[in-house]
């Protein structure tokens, strides 16, 4: 059985030529492991990004079992990288970092995507961090980070926005009881004057019904695609999307709570959001988790197991967090992944 002093003697004379092995980046002392059982015997471990199959290796790249009378155990560790505070000014900015409208506090940078039809790339994000909850028009500078970060126009501009999907706000102080409709209005007003010329108590109210929605949604073009990175903080490459179902395992990387990870407790929900003040906003078919988020986390893209799109965060309370199905944003604003 091989000690502490024997491997550390012995890395020496081979680190150079393990290190140009393929897919090698780093070796260390560490259990024997074996068949995902880890053993009290110490190895001369060697760290992989990816742990591929013997089979479809090169001689030259297979690590051998063992090295004068040493064993090796080949550990994966994935892509190795400096963390990166999701609240910094970076460039390239990867989905995960705070951004936000210039007139905003700052949200989260959801994901890099595609315009359907011409493939330009696009930043993914929500209406009220990038389009100031409707209260944007196009052209507007997209700071990276967001005002609340520190953000500040010219200098941070990161992105134009393109376009959002606008929120629709119920009537009247939030509780639909009202209408904004004059024609409504102008109607239930000469019907009331006609029942109280023929003595009737009976009046009228014009009730508009409240307007629901599916997605808080916008995307911005950057001014350079080199400024913008697709391998979100801490995940890393999105590849697809699917749909959300109950129990399923999911996780996020956002600007205030950085990588969270929970499950899917409720879909095809109808719920009302606050906006501030007396706005607030019904929307249907949204999926629902476990508390994952805080306040900046809006935008956040959230993904299953296998680094799949499932849905956009945008709001969330102490008990759950609030998303709007992938599809359906997609739909929206007519944008895919690459």
């Amino acid at each position: 059985m091989s000690d502490h002093r024997q491997i550390s003697e012995l890395r020496p004379k081979f680190e150079k030529k393990i290190f140009k092995k393929a897919n090698v980046i780093g070796m260390g002392i560490g259990f024997k492991e074996t068949a995902g059982i880890k053993s009290d015997e110490l190895a001369l471990v060697v760290l992989v990004q990816d742990k591929l199959p013997i089979a479809s290796l090169s001689a030259k790249d297979v690590v051998p079992k063992e090295i004068d009378g040493v064993k090796t155990d080949v550990m994966r560790v994935g892509k190795v990288v400096a963390y990166q505070s999701p609240t910094s000014r970076l460039r390239p900015a990867p989905p995960g970092c705070s951004i936000g409208h210039y007139a905003i506090t700052a949200g989260t940078f959801g994901a890099v995507v595609r315009e359907a039809t011409t493939n330009e790339m696009l930043i993914l994000s929500n209406n009220h961090v990038m389009a100031n909850s409707n209260d944007a028009k196009a052209g507007d500078a997209i700071l990276q980070p967001g005002p609340a970060d520190g953000g500040k126009a010219p200098q941070d501009r990161i992105a134009d926005l393109l376009r959002f999907v606008k929120i629709n706000y119920k009537s009247g102080d939030g509780g639909g009881d009202g209408s904004d409709c004059p024609l409504a209005n102008l109607i239930s007003k000469i019907l009331n004057a006609i029942a109280s010329v023929l003595g009737s108590k009976t009046r009228l109210t014009a009730v508009q019904a409240a307007a629901t929605n599916l997605v808080d949604a916008a995307v911005a073009k950057p001014w350079q695609t080199s400024a913008i990175d697709e391998n979100t903080l801490k995940i890393g490459k999105v590849s697809g999307t699917t749909a959300a179902t109950v129990g399923m395992a999911v996780r996020k990387s956002g600007r205030t709570t950085g990588l969270t990870q929970g499950s899917i407790t409720v879909i095809d929900a109808t719920i009302d959001v606050g906006y501030g003040g007396s706005r607030v906003a019904t929307f249907e078919h949204q999926l629902l988790s476990n508390d994952m988020s805080d306040p900046g986390d809006s935008g956040s893209l959230l993904v299953d197991s296998q680094n799949r799109a499932v849905g956009l965060l945008f709001a969330g309370s102490d008990e759950v967090t609030v998303y709007n199905p992938i599809e359906s944003v997609f739909q929206q604003l007519n944008i895919k992944f690459a």
